[in-house]
């Protein structure tokens, strides 16, 4: 057990790295979507565009946050709040690290170690969902209602796929503890190599669950205008912003901790090794987003309950089958 406010540090530590981890994630997409597709990205605002992030910030924050007269006021203000509360929060039991002795303090590489933090973050994901439906119906419009409905049906559909994938995780660490999978992954080998139909399935229903190319379609322009958060504008619609690249930071992280064995490697580099394979998967979300098509929304729908729900219900069982076994 460390001091709380050892805790309350970390805390803080990891909020802001979070938060600027976001900021340049941004950067680093819209210059990868340059290279990839043969253009230019940001290189106007400080030296190849590396103040960018700054530039939109003071955009967002000096610009008029307007709102619709009919808007249903409460609501509307706190549904933004609501999905990046749970974006970080989430992101607090992913551990980066084993801990280490400074001074005569125990520092745990983790804000919270909770016994059930796997079911902690995909609680949280549940809860962020209402922030999205909430600013979609208190808009008090049709296109935002609209796409507050698609962003339900696709994260709730999703999510099924999402939780199972991780079962045969959850059979082999034996535990629910994100630092005890991580523990025996030290032990034994990356879950990716028995786990790696759970790997796709996750990986697949990662993408849809934070509405990421080819699954974004409750932000589909041609057809809905700008989704759920239509009618927002200024900091308010910066901060659905913010919550949706953090959730991929989460997602990201939480990928590398079930299935890349967190931060073990060749070498005792500790968080280093966390960090580089959370770049690794971030480069594929942002690799996919350049080179694929916006699915239709029945493919979308067809495609997680028709392939990846029986892919990580049959991937479940076969791992339970093998653990008992042997």
């Amino acid at each position: 057990m460390e001091p709380w406010w050892i805790s309350l540090i970390k805390a803080a530590i990891i909020v802001n790295l979070v938060m600027v981890a976001f900021a340049y994630l941004t950067w680093l997409e819209r210059k990868g979507l340059g290279r990839l597709q043969n253009r230019y990205g940001p290189n106007r605002a400080g030296p190849f565009g590396l103040l960018q992030p700054i530039a939109d910030l003071v955009k967002l924050v000096r610009k008029e946050a307007f709102s619709p007269s009919s808007a249903i006021e409460i609501p509307y203000i706190l549904a933004p709040v609501i999905s990046m509360f749970t974006a970080l929060a989430a992101f607090s039991v992913i551990p980066w690290g084993s801990g280490w002795k400074i001074y005569h303090w125990q520092v745990t590489g983790e804000v919270v170690n909770v016994p059930i933090s796997l079911l902690l973050i995909f609680a949280l994901g549940s809860i962020g969902i209402y922030g999205f439906i909430i600013g979609g119906w208190a808009s008090e419009s049709k296109f935002s209602l609209l796409g507050s409905m698609r962003t339900c049906a696709q994260l709730v559909s999703y999510e099924v796929s999402l939780a199972l994938s991780v079962l045969g995780v959850v059979i082999l660490g034996r535990s629910l503890s994100l630092v005890d999978i991580v523990h025996r992954q030290g032990v034994t080998l990356p879950f990716v190599i028995p786990q790696f139909f759970g790997l796709l399935v996750f990986f697949f229903a990662g993408i849809a669950e934070t509405s990421r190319a080819p699954f974004d379609l409750p932000e589909a322009e041609q057809e809905l205008v700008a989704g759920y958060h239509t009618e927002y504008s200024g900091m308010r619609w910066g901060l659905f912003q913010t919550a949706e690249y953090i959730n991929l930071i989460t997602l990201s992280g939480l990928m590398v901790t079930l299935f890349f064995s967190g931060w073990h490697g060749p070498w005792n580099l500790g968080p280093i090794w966390f960090v580089l394979k959370l770049l690794g998967v971030l480069f594929a979300f942002i690799w996919l987003r350049a080179t694929l098509p916006r699915l239709r929304y029945d493919q979308l729908m067809r495609f997680g309950w028709k392939v990846l729900l029986p892919v990580a219900t049959l991937n479940a069982l076969v791992t339970a089958i093998i653990v008992a076994a042997t």
